[in-house]
């Protein structure tokens, strides 16, 4: 397995995550984890792998992840304070009805079901969620968005997107089409991530080459 290094500096490090993997150490399968630990362990006789953030399973794109202690501290500040702008790419079945918009919602998170629940309106144990997207073209398997998160909620945009009528496309948890894409995958991908590096105090601009699909 070979990941792609996206940006590395002495305290961090961004990589390109394929679909299939997750983010996390799994006594079941590989991770994302696992790859950067034997990475970073031919630098360093005990590397430092801090999770910073994380995408599902299904999901390619931008991961960043941390080599020092001091630098999870200050990129867990920048994500909690919502510094960090996160731009995705997502392909969906139908087109929106607005060409773009910002949705608020609430979301409630099933944990037995394992998905998200989205409200209209507060709900108990839900809070809010909100994106911004644009339709950038059609394409023969869907509709392109380019997806803006304000708030990082467990599978906000793709329940966000399929409240709406715009399941993505591969996304069968969400209605979703079945159109043929990678197996263990679904039309969604971390295109961009703006941050500060900790250390160097300057912005970065990390990008994901996005998947043919996105054509």
């Amino acid at each position: 397995m070979q990941i792609p290094v996206l940006y590395e500096s002495n305290w961090l490090l961004a990589v390109h995550k394929p679909t299939g993997l997750t983010v996390e150490q799994s006594p079941h399968h590989a991770s994302v984890e696992d790859w950067v630990r034997s990475y970073l362990g031919q630098q360093a006789r005990e590397p430092f792998v801090g999770i910073i953030h994380r995408l599902d399973r299904a999901v390619s794109g931008v991961l960043l992840l941390a080599k020092r202690k001091a630098a999870l501290k200050d990129l867990n500040a920048q994500f909690r304070e919502r510094r960090v702008q996160k731009t995705y790419l997502a392909l969906v079945v139908n087109p929106p009805q607005q060409p773009e918009d910002t949705l608020i919602h609430w979301l409630q998170k099933d944990v037995a079901g394992k998905r998200a629940i989205i409200h209209e309106t507060p709900a108990p144990q839900a809070t809010e969620c909100r994106l911004s997207y644009r339709l950038l073209h059609e394409n023969a398997q869907g509709y392109v968005l380019e997806v803006h998160l304000h708030t990082g909620k467990f599978h906000q945009i793709r329940a966000q997107l399929a409240h709406i009528g715009c399941p993505i496309v591969g996304d069968s948890w969400y209605d979703g089409s079945a159109t043929p894409i990678p197996p263990d995958a679904i039309a969604l991908h971390a295109w961009q991530l703006h941050f500060t590096d900790p250390f160097q105090q300057q912005e970065q601009i990390v990008i994901a080459p996005p998947p043919i699909v996105f054509a």
